[in-house]
């Protein structure tokens, strides 16, 4: 659906609180050309009512029971690409605005956002444009600096001859539990001191456990 320059913004809510989605629409009628057609309380439920109101901008919380805002703004952009979703949440963590964005939405705003500046995201969004809250794109700097986690690049008997290691077996044990020559986890556990930059067996344990590498 497009709109000529008169018609109003059609807008959509998402949020499992009550008060959150009377809130935001008492908001809505305050501002001339936003117009609320519709609330879901979860992501399953916006991509159903998405489909029967076909908003132009949904307002879309990311944490919520049984489907996340990130999964629904997903499939919501895939199967309908005209609609604009702007992020409102109270999280401002970088890894999860990350996620907002690569999900598809347009904007990331904290649910402390005045009205004046959600009035001005909504018409941003509606245009194209982005909008991110001042701490959401603090936090993406943030997480965009930070060194890459340890472990990623072990590969899955690795991660095996750790977690076996945590469990406080030494080689001979690993090699029985896992079937295979002492010799080869010897050679699987230099690879993982290796590549997580420890020089001993408990630091590697420690670093797991520290940095949950293995469950």
């Amino acid at each position: 659906m497009t709109n000529s320059l008169s018609d109003p913004i059609r807008v959509m809510l998402v949020d499992d609180h009550t008060m959150v989605r009377k809130g935001l629409a008492t908001i809505l009628k305050v501002f001339d050309g936003l117009q609320l057609v519709g609330e879901a309380e979860n992501g399953a439920e916006a991509i159903r009512l998405c489909g029967e109101v076909l908003p132009d901008v949904i307002l879309m919380d990311m944490v919520m029971p049984d489907m996340d805002g990130a999964t629904a703004t997903q499939l919501i952009c895939q199967k309908y690409p005209q609609v604009q979703v702007i992020a409102l949440t109270s999280f401002k963590e970088g890894e999860l605005v990350k996620h907002a964005l690569e999900s598809g939405a347009i904007a990331y705003l904290l649910k402390d956002v005045s009205a004046d500046d959600l009035a001005r995201a909504i018409r941003a969004a509606h245009a194209g444009r982005t909008t991110l809250s001042p701490e959401a794109a603090q936090a993406l700097v943030e997480a965009a600096n930070q060194p890459p986690m340890p472990g990623l690049d072990l590969t899955g008997r690795e991660r095996e001859v750790l977690a076996l290691m945590v469990e406080g077996l030494n080689n001979t044990q690993i090699a029985g539990r896992l079937t295979v020559s002492p010799s080869t986890i010897k050679s699987h556990v230099s690879n993982v001191l290796s590549k997580l930059g420890v020089a001993s067996r408990t630091e590697a344990v420690t670093l797991a456990l520290r940095n949950r590498i293995v469950s």
